[in-house]
């Protein structure tokens, strides 16, 4: 069984994309956790506030089959492949870590953007404190403590 985690991500009509997007993992993955919601400002462009959390399972599913899924719970939800990367998001689901496999395809793991936004980094934390970062060489929880972009500013949401 791999330790997964997958983070979520919308800023287009947030709570009913979160939930819905929830809901299919669960199905996928009846055994998780779920981190607490968080609101952040868009990063890399204006846009609508997002919900962001992070998701966290095991599986037996091989690693391509597991990024088909999220990108098909993506489709269902109106997530296009033209979309922008620094654009609105109906869903973004994304792999962070599939235990401590290191590669660049069929994703980036671990996913670059855990060490560099706090959107990410926080829930992560809040589930995985002592999950080992096999790069950074450090634990999910130490790298929170350690992190100092305070541009990046994000509260928790009733959800």
């Amino acid at each position: 069984m791999a330790q997964i985690f997958i983070s979520l991500g919308t800023n287009v009509d947030r709570e009913k994309h979160l939930r819905a997007g929830l809901k299919a993992l669960i199905a996928n993955f009846p055994e998780y956790q779920h981190s607490s919601v968080f609101e952040s400002e868009a990063v890399g462009f204006n846009g609508n506030n997002f919900f962001n959390s992070v998701f966290a399972a095991q599986t037996d599913m091989p690693l391509e089959q597991v990024c088909a899924l999220l990108k098909q719970i993506e489709r269902d939800n109106g997530r296009t492949p033209s979309d922008k990367k620094f654009s609105p998001r109906t869903l973004d689901l994304d792999l962070l870590f599939y235990d401590d496999v290191i590669c660049d395809s069929p994703a980036q793991l671990p996913r670059d953007e855990i060490t560099k936004n706090a959107f990410v980094l926080q829930p992560l934390a809040e589930l995985a404190a002592d999950f080992h970062h096999p790069v950074a060489e450090q634990t999910i929880g130490e790298l929170w403590q350690n992190y100092n972009n305070l541009n990046q500013k994000l509260w928790k949401v009733e959800f």
